[in-house]
């Protein structure tokens, strides 16, 4: 039996090697459009490949049906995972927030074991290889790339990704072979990507990094409020808060739906504390600006800029500013509210969300309910993970179910 696979990520790889081990008598030939397999599992957690997670459920995943993930994850479980990786030699690093690293803490580690394998396997690598169309004539699949013709699989499996980070070759292309064979399309959009926001003042703040507490509104609702790092770029935001919250805000950007953040500078003050402590400052130094004053409580950024949207001189001094005053410095710390715009983009994003609606595929095989020995696994079908391991995590669960599935004669 002949196995196509067209993408050499994780998923892709993990279904080969798990095929391969189930049925040695599999011809299995894996296309990529890079250079090397594995390429976004090296860019993956800054080099360092946060590769999963020990505490992994639906409620990590965002996509139009999140439960589509449970029977994958609870198939391929972490102690699932974790024997996997000792079969190819690979030791694991498992850190108290529950993400896990590889022991080395080198994603090329990863890489290098998981091409060792497909390499001891007999497993066929074409790097290089942009698939560019597929057809199924008389049950069998053809395949092409620019240059060559790949004929007669019975099976195929889409597992290149989507179009996150372009800079490493990834493409919609798994899309528009899945629309061939009449699947439908949810909007894809960048996720774990920092935001875009309406302010003029992006320059100023630029630089300014925060744990801050980060509400997201979604046509005026309140969707979701996280707590962590907050980065002021020259475009907008970022930091791990931001990233987190990306995901809903860009799912909705997707549906041109409005979008805004506030930002809690003090979320452990309530705004009447925050007030009186300000104008205890302002009381005890009255003769010095405010705008110095408050160098004591902000980034040395942050009170030109504050005091500029509370339509206060930069030269007043602290005796000057009156009650009424007070009281909207300390709003604004509490409630600093964005109108997002945009993302920045697939190139600056970790993940896409969005793909092949997840309704239009068996939930345990992976196996497309419009056309026989056609699979997907991995980031081509509408999940998306949270930042913390749960996108690698998938994409080995899905890639697990494949490759069980086309072992079998």
């Amino acid at each position: 039996m002949r196995i196509a696979i067209i993408g050499a990520g994780a998923a892709g790889i993990v279904a080969a090697i798990t095929a391969k081990r189930l049925n040695n008598d599999l011809h299995i030939d894996m296309f990529d459009a890079n250079k090397a397999i594995g390429k976004k599992i090296l860019a993956s957690g800054n080099g360092r490949c946060n590769i999963s997670n020990t505490q992994v459920s639906a409620a990590n995943y965002i996509g139009e049906d999140s439960s589509f993930v449970e029977y994958a994850l609870k198939n391929f479980d972490f102690k699932a995972f974790e024997k996997f990786c000792k079969s190819i030699g690979l030791l694991l690093d498992i850190k108290e927030t529950n993400k896990v690293y590889p022991l080395s803490n080198e994603a090329k580690s990863v890489v290098n074991l998981l091409s060792l394998t497909v390499s001891n396997l007999g497993i066929n690598v074409f790097t290089e290889s942009l698939i560019t169309s597929i057809e199924k004539i008389d049950n069998k699949f053809n395949l092409k790339t620019a240059d060559n013709d790949y004929k007669n699989y019975d099976r195929i499996l889409i597992s290149n990704g989507l179009a996150a980070a372009p800079q490493l070759n990834a493409n919609e292309s798994g899309l528009e072979f899945a629309e061939h064979f009449d699947h439908s399309i949810n909007p894809t959009y960048p996720s774990l990507v920092g935001l875009q926001t309406d302010v003029t003042y992006h320059s100023r703040m630029q630089g300014v990094k925060k744990e801050c507490n980060v509400s997201l509104y979604i046509d005026g609702k309140l969707e979701s409020e996280i707590y962590g790092d907050v980065l002021f770029t020259k475009y907008g935001v970022s930091g791990f808060a931001v990233l987190d919250i990306s995901q809903l805000a860009a799912q909705a950007l997707s549906l041109y739906q409005g979008v805004k953040l506030s930002v809690n500078f003090f979320p452990k003050v309530n705004r009447a504390d925050l007030a009186n402590q300000i104008q205890s400052l302002f009381k005890a130094l009255p003769e010095v600006k405010a705008a110095d004053l408050l160098i004591g409580m902000l980034s040395n950024k942050l009170p030109s800029v504050l005091l500029d949207i509370c339509k206060i001189h930069q030269d007043t001094k602290a005796a000057d500013i009156n009650s009424k005053q007070i009281k909207a410095l300390s709003f604004q710390l509490n409630s600093w509210k964005f109108k997002v715009t945009d993302t920045q983009g697939f190139k600056h994003a970790e993940v896409s969300g969005g793909g092949v609606r997840t309704a239009e595929v068996n939930n345990k095989t992976y196996e497309s309910k419009k056309c026989n020995g056609l699979y997907f696994a991995g980031e081509v079908l509408d999940i998306v993970g949270h930042r913390g391991g749960f996108n690698l995590q998938f994409a080995w669960a899905s890639g697990y179910a494949v490759g069980q599935v086309i072992s079998k004669k």
